[in-house]
């Protein structure tokens, strides 16, 4: 069997990795043990911090559009579950660059919403507790309070 000499491509794999690696500080762009192991974590970094920017970018229009709607009496949740009934396909990177660019239509598609949108059910009384309670308080505490309201 014939002998593998890996000379030619160590180097190329070593230079690659220490361009990779210029502007790291010290030694982890001169030594490639060092260079190596530190390019080894930065692209796994890169890797997750792609994923993570697009829950980032997420946030953010959903905090622009949130504050849009506020501006036209609506909370955030309501005008999405308003633009959902309307069956209104927007996405949310559309939304927020229309609350920031032009907030004239993003007022139209507030009010189709509010069109589309049932009325919101009467909201039934709420039971008024007893002004007094004789559990709670003393019957020298009672007749004081009696006193004072007369």
């Amino acid at each position: 069997m014939a002998r593998v000499k890996r000379a030619v491509h160590g180097r190329k794999h070593h230079r690659a990795v220490l361009e990779k690696a210029q502007g790291y500080y010290g030694n982890k762009s001169r030594s490639f043990r060092a260079a190596n192991e530190q390019v080894m974590h930065s692209m796994q970094y890169a890797f997750r911090d792609r994923r993570a920017r697009k829950g980032d970018f997420r946030q953010l229009w959903i905090q622009r559009i949130n504050a849009a709607a506020r501006q036209h009496g609506l909370s955030y949740s309501r005008f999405i579950a308003g633009l959902r009934e309307a069956e209104i396909e927007v996405d949310r990177k559309v939304l927020a660059d229309l609350a920031v660019t032009d907030p004239t239509a993003f007022g139209r598609l507030v009010e189709l919403v509010r069109s589309a949108a049932p009325a919101t059910p009467a909201q039934a009384p709420v039971a008024q507790a007893p002004a007094e309670s004789s559990r709670s308080e003393s019957p020298q505490a009672s007749e004081a309070a009696a006193s004072t309201a007369e």
